[in-house]
């Protein structure tokens, strides 16, 4: 293909929206980018707009061809990636849907899992999904919608009303109604997907009471997925590329290697550890999930997921005031008093994995007269490290190979050293930032590229997309980095419920 061939990513966040024209080097070219809005309706829920999602998504990327320079016949193919679990329901006739979308942090469902939970059915949804019965995943929120919405759950009977999470319902509006398909990472997010017959299961179905008429086809990553209404980019384009966030920016940080680790930093963390074409069953309440399907083959990975990362950064701007912009923070918690021991345990929504616990509350402990806005914005940036070292000790339990580790991360919050340095510190590993830390977006440029014939396989080969920028080695001594650590761990204890 000519030198000017571009590979489109869209990238649908939980707080903004983001499109990036790639060269077919899969060097970024140029990109765009809008704030998602939030609507907090009650406590402990969270949505989304649906016209927004859609809105937004296409002015991106019409902005990001337009900056790259090139035309709509010079794209090779379009990669979708998106926010995992958030739910939608759409009418097919109109594409309407029939309630806001309810984003992966909502927590409405805690007592249908509770009750799910009671009926016995955990054994099952984790034996078959690898997932937990928690308000996180889509399953309960889809059921949610059928019950709470009238005329819902008729319509869906009669076909009249397509389930998606956000990958299907902008591939479902790009494509005119054309294509309503989801692929097999997304699919795997649902609470209602058999991760080793790669199908929906009829029994979870059955239990939620959930039609399976309103599910979408599950594809491959890599594929044709339709092609976009000429209006939207001024000609038709291909659409080969589909992944859920997590698992595009694994593929984007070339884990292809079982053992290979890697973490994005953005509203939430999410690490992934692959472990290769066979699940593994987590004893330490990790999920077992599908990394990537080529081909008709999976891998698998092993995935800790925590609720609360970059969402701590944004609440000390827009919650305490104590920032202007998210760069402040780094330098604000570096004048911290180093020998204060404040700890943030940064659970607004619950605690995710290891622990699980949708009731947690937030809480700030250790406080002293001297405590500051400084050792306040220390602690929220630590709660970042000490969460993903709670995640590497449950993978090295469940993974004993996982003995020495180099993290690969990517994600807004890699832009701030002092945050990296103390993860390197906080884990006792090296921490690899790559170049291009739009790793997410550069993962589903990669499956467009794969498909499009651009780029090789995993395992074909050394990958060449993926270059480091910086290494962070630990700095801290082992004795002070286990007493800060043992300090995390007494404060999680405490708002455990």
């Amino acid at each position: 293909m000519a030198d000017g061939t571009v590979l489109l990513a869209l990238d649908q966040g939980t707080t903004s929206t983001r499109a990036i024209a790639f060269g077919a080097d899969l060097r970024p070219r140029a990109a765009a980018q809008r704030e998602l809005p939030q609507h907090f309706p009650s406590p402990g829920w969270v949505e989304h707009a649906p016209e927004d999602l859609l809105a937004h998504s296409v002015a991106c990327l019409r902005e990001a061809l337009a900056a790259s320079g090139a035309g709509a016949r010079q794209v090779a193919g379009i990669g979708i990636t998106n926010q995992r679990e958030t739910t939608l329901l759409w009418d097919r006739a109109t594409g309407q849907a029939v309630h806001r979308a309810i984003v992966w942090q909502d927590r409405r469902t805690a007592p249908l899992c509770d009750r799910l939970r009671a009926e016995g059915l955990e054994e099952t949804i984790a034996e078959r999904t690898g997932l937990l019965a928690d308000p996180y995943f889509s399953a309960t929120k889809l059921a949610w919608i059928l019950e709470e919405v009238p005329g819902a759950r008729e319509a869906a009977e009669r076909g009249r009303l397509a389930f998606g999470t956000v990958d299907s319902f902008l591939l479902w509006h790009l494509t005119g109604g054309a294509a309503h398909a989801t692929d097999a990472t997304n699919a795997a997010r649902t609470m209602l997907f058999d991760i080793r017959r790669g199908d929906w299961d009829d029994d979870l179905l059955r239990h939620l009471r959930i039609p399976r008429a309103v599910l979408p086809q599950v594809r491959d990553c890599a594929g044709e997925f339709g092609t976009t209404d000429p209006g939207i980019l001024g000609a038709a384009v291909p659409i080969r590329g589909m992944a859920g966030d997590q698992q595009a920016a694994t593929l984007g940080q070339a884990c292809f290697a079982p053992g290979m680790v890697k973490a994005t930093y953005g509203t939430g963390c999410f690490a992934l550890l692959v472990t290769g074409d066979a699940p593994v069953r987590s004893a330490h309440r990790l999920l077992t999930t599908i990394a990537w399907q080529l081909g008709g083959r999976r891998a698998y990975a092993l995935e800790g997921a925590i609720f609360v990362a970059g969402a701590v950064v944004q609440w000390l701007r827009d919650g305490l005031g104590l920032i202007a912009s998210a760069a402040e923070s780094g330098p604000l918690a570096a004048r911290a008093d180093p020998a204060q021991r404040v700890h943030f345990v940064p659970a607004f929504v619950g605690l995710g994995a290891p622990h699980w616990d949708a009731a947690a509350r937030g809480a700030i402990l250790g406080l002293t007269r001297g405590t500051g806005p400084a050792e306040i914005a220390r602690a929220a940036l630590e709660s970042v490290a000490w969460q993903t070292r709670d995640l590497l000790e449950a993978m090295r339990a469940d993974w004993p190979a996982l003995s020495e580790t180099v993290l690969r991360v990517d994600g807004g919050m890699t832009g701030s050293d002092w945050t990296m340095q103390f993860l390197a510190d906080a884990l006792g590993a090296p921490v690899d930032v790559p170049e291009v830390a739009e790793t997410t977006a550069l993962g589903a440029a990669y499956l467009a590229g794969l498909q499009a014939g651009l780029c090789p396989a995993p395992g074909e080969g050394a990958p060449t997309h993926w270059r480091l920028d910086r290494r962070f080695a630990p700095r801290m001594a082992r004795t002070e980095a286990e007493e800060r650590y043992d300090g995390w761990r007494e404060a999680v204890g405490r708002v455990l419920r």
